[in-house]
């Protein structure tokens, strides 16, 4: 890949610590990249390929690659030359550099104006490119576009679609006031200009279950943002993420409060204690709700990892409140489980 850098600008608050994304000048670049990261895992991934395929420009307005970090299990490349067939290119990394920096290693190696980071599991739908091309077009400030989308389980039925944003596909108002206090994108429906990156830096190499919510955080703290309310992506869910170690552990829970108080740094002065706490709280009330599952079916050691990260995030009252009904609760769906009825 022959590629004239220069030095970004200085990042901004908070982002010291990221990785810079180099500015390419390189003439005549595609518009799109679409970068797929992978590891030890090819179940899905001619499923993700295809989808990609099935709607591609021509190679000089479209450059696709998979980036492998270095998987030891599967044949990654195989795949990639099966369903390419030349259309795709591969990169593998010469040593498992984690996955945060994998992600970032995708923006390094893009080489268009719009950036699409697809998840070797994810797939996008019919017209997910043509339409965000068209928001950008129609409003060149934007920094990204995203488009509603639905969670799906391994046999790609939906468990979960979110609600709508707002009806009408268009820029959408006061967004930093609601991305900053919970997740709400997941990475498949997300498209960023490489410029944004080139401004921000990659994704914080302190996060790696959070990353791209303090990504999507940044980039909203800076730049407005398109919303397509098509449900346009697929982000899938695996079963065995119930009782990942990352739960049993509260790994996931201490990611996020890292994450928060990255964002802190940048997001608007007025509002920034606000809605810090206000994510904190989400993320307790969110946590219980692990806890609660996880006291269901009967594991009291993740059940009180979670708690106590429940209570690292907020004590507020509300918090001990929802507490206190955590037994309670998860006994119902103990007894919905077994199939017990409530007597009326």
């Amino acid at each position: 890949m022959n590629k004239t850098n220069r030095v970004s600008s200085s990042p901004v608050p908070g982002t010291n610590s990221c990785p810079r994304i180099e500015a390419s000048e390189e003439k005549n670049r595609p518009l799109w990249s679409v970068m797929i990261p992978t590891y030890n895992r090819t179940k899905y991934l001619e499923k993700t390929l295809t989808s990609i395929l099935n709607q591609a420009p021509a190679p000089e307005f479209m450059q696709i690659e998979v980036v492998d970090n270095c998987s030891t299990q599967t044949d990654v490349e195989a795949v990639v030359q099966d369903v390419g067939q030349g259309r795709i290119s591969f990169y593998r990394q010469p040593y498992n550099v984690g996955l945060t920096a994998n992600l970032t290693a995708c923006i390094q190696r893009s080489r268009g104006h719009l950036v699409h980071i697809l998840h070797d599991d994810d797939v996008v739908l019919p017209g997910f490119y043509r339409h965000l091309q068209e928001a950008f077009e129609q409003e060149p400030t934007l920094g990204a576009a995203f488009c509603r989308y639905a969670n799906v389980d391994e046999d790609d039925r939906p468990v979960y679609i979110p609600k709508l944003e707002q009806v009408t596909a268009g820029v959408i108002s006061h967004w930093i006031e609601r991305i900053a206090v919970e997740p709400l994108i997941q990475p498949p429906a997300l498209v960023v200009k490489r410029s944004v990156y080139e401004k921000l830096g990659g994704f914080h190499p302190e996060l790696r279950y959070t990353c791209d919510w303090e990504m999507c955080k940044r980039i909203a703290a800076h730049y407005p943002l398109w919303y397509e309310p098509q449900i346009l992506a697929h982000y899938r869910i695996h079963s065995a993420s119930a009782t990942s170690d990352v739960i049993k552990s509260g790994a996931n829970v201490a990611d996020r409060r890292k994450a928060i108080e990255i964002s802190r740094a940048y997001l608007p002065d007025i509002l920034a204690d606000k809605l810090s706490h206000k994510a904190e709280e989400v993320s307790a009330i969110n946590t219980l709700g692990a806890a609660r599952r996880a006291l269901s079916r009967g594991d009291t050691a993740t059940t009180m990892v979670q708690i106590k990260e429940a209570l690292k995030c907020s004590s507020s009252l509300k918090i001990v409140g929802i507490l206190t009904l955590v037994p309670i609760l998860a006994g119902i769906e103990r007894m919905k489980q077994y199939g017990y009825k409530r007597a009326y």
